[in-house]
């Protein structure tokens, strides 16, 4: 059995080296908070626990490298931005194979946006493979903005013991609020 303590971040590289041109930045962004000494947000990424691939290997030898990675995975941190639902090559196998094979959970951060209380309207944005669990509830998700706090919590509650109870979940307008994130009403 994997030893299961990672989290498994995806984003849409665009077929770009350049992380400013893609939702690199902001996977970069996650990996800064967890290196800086004076920011609370603590990360065990899935891809520092196997050898380094590049985007220019076979594709057998790229999906090996995944498959391995999302066994040792307690969640997955999908980060949605305006083009993730254009991607075809790897979003959708790393959705599709960490519910339907590893059954762990999804924290879907979205990028542009301070509160998600309605994820529904954010349908447009899910790549195919998302859309198609979220419709038959195989996938459990939370919906949350690509922000520091509401990542840290959903990323310190939910693994694949202890899923969202459904794949439309999200925090309250209270919470949002308490995280200074939506004004007082």
């Amino acid at each position: 059995m994997a030893y299961r303590n990672g989290t498994y971040v995806v984003f849409h590289a665009q077929n770009t080296s350049d992380p400013t041109k893609s939702d690199m930045k902001y996977y970069r962004l996650l990996t800064a908070w967890h290196e800086h000494s004076d920011i609370e947000f603590k990360m065990i990424n899935s891809h520092d626990k196997t050898s380094a691939v590049r985007d220019s290997s076979k594709r057998a030898t790229l999906q090996s490298r995944i498959r391995e990675r999302l066994n040792n995975s307690r969640n997955m941190l999908l980060i949605i931005g305006s083009t993730t639902h254009l991607d075809d090559d790897n979003v959708p196998f790393e959705i599709s194979y960490a519910v339907d094979k590893c059954g762990i959970p999804i924290i879907a951060a979205y990028t542009g946006y301070d509160s998600i209380c309605t994820p529904s309207r954010l349908r447009y944005l899910w790549p195919n493979a998302l859309a198609a669990r979220i419709n038959n509830n195989t996938a459990k998700v939370i919906h949350v903005p690509f922000r520091k706090e509401p990542i840290k919590a959903a990323l310190q509650k939910y693994d694949y013991q202890d899923p969202p109870k459904g794949s439309l979940v999200h925090y309250t307008q209270e919470t949002f609020r308490k995280w200074g994130l939506l004004q007082p009403s």
